[in-house]
């Protein structure tokens, strides 16, 4: 029996047509002619054995084969690209001061710096989490190499950075409350109720702490402090337990809270928040610009996943 042999070069137009929604702006991204891409994609179904793509009104959508070697592919292109940033660094030595917030502890630490230790062995990682506040500071005082910090808009940008994206503020409560037993304060109620909203706050100053307390109050809706503390650890800990409401982007979420539709419940729509990568000098070394490349490839938007019983979609019909 003969073991199929997957072209990597195949798997990063499928992949690469998928994330950009368009097998047209992959062959423009790649460098390739659109009829190359499809001969690529046609070798690929060839290879599978098996159909990756179905009609879906005017494009296609993926298959269940299809989802499934969409998985793979990512996993054999990340590891490819290590190798290869390995083979290109492999003598790369010296030391990154990386600062982040603790919204990455648990999801992008680590990811990005398994990675990098991987790929670099000899070169040394120091990492902090505090608030972005101190971070900035670290970074204008040259104690840090780089830094990963939200922005709310009350800061100009710094010197030597990059916007990788807006994440949405929203509020955060317990996702453990049945429907039929939640607090009172629980939004859906709050009508119902002449109590005060309950808040899970980070101890001032916090902008996302202003952010909400002003937002509530253009709104008319009473607050109070319940919670507070400098730990976002012991703010998710006091949400999951039901003492109040809180609010955070999606990054980092655990999954004893839950994301909460404002419209729905009644609370005031929260603005976005700026995700900023700072450099601490305009040409750093080469252990830094690797580091802040990782860290854009874990942050920056990653290919759409679809819902539950639906498959990923590409406008385009390039493999037809």
């Amino acid at each position: 029996m003969s073991h199929v042999m997957f072209d990597l070069d195949v798997l990063r137009s499928f992949s690469t047509g998928i994330a950009l929604g368009s097998y047209a702006r992959a062959a423009d991204k790649l460098g390739r002619s659109t009829s190359a891409v499809s001969a690529q994609l046609k070798k690929l179904e060839a290879q599978a054995g098996t159909a990756l793509f179905r009609k879906a009104g005017r494009g296609l959508e993926l298959t269940d084969a299809g989802q499934t070697l969409l998985a793979y592919a990512h996993r054999l292109l990340e590891l490819n690209d290590e190798a290869a940033a390995a083979m290109r660094g492999a003598d790369l030595e010296g030391w990154v001061r990386l600062g982040l917030q603790e919204d990455f502890g648990e999801t992008l630490l680590p990811t990005v710096l398994g990675r990098f230790a991987r790929a670099h062995p000899k070169v040394r990682i120091e990492a902090c989490m505090v608030r972005c506040a101190e971070l900035r500071e670290r970074l204008t005082l040259g104690k840090l190499d780089l830094a990963l910090v939200w922005d709310t808009g009350d800061h100009p940008p710094m010197p030597y950075g990059e916007r990788l994206l807006k994440a949405p503020l929203q509020w955060i409560g317990t996702a453990a409350a049945p429907a039929g037993d939640r607090p009172y304060w629980w939004p859906e109620r709050q009508a119902r109720s002449a109590e005060a909203l309950p808040l899970v706050l980070l101890d001032a100053p916090c902008p996302v702490r202003d952010i909400a307390t002003n937002a509530l109050d253009r709104a008319g809706i009473p607050w109070r402090h319940a919670f507070s503390s400098s730990s976002l650890g012991a703010l998710w800990a006091a949400t999951s337990a039901g003492l109040g409401l809180t609010l955070r982007t999606p990054f980092g979420l655990p999954p004893s809270v839950r994301g909460i539709d404002a419209a729905t419940a009644g609370l005031p729509k929260l603005p976005p928040m700026g995700l900023w990568l700072y450099r601490a000098q305009a040409r750093p070394e080469a252990p830094v610009l690797r580091l802040a490349e990782l860290v854009r490839q874990a942050i920056e938007p990653q290919p759409r996943v679809a819902a539950p019983g639906r498959a990923q979609r590409a406008r385009d019909e390039v493999p037809a």
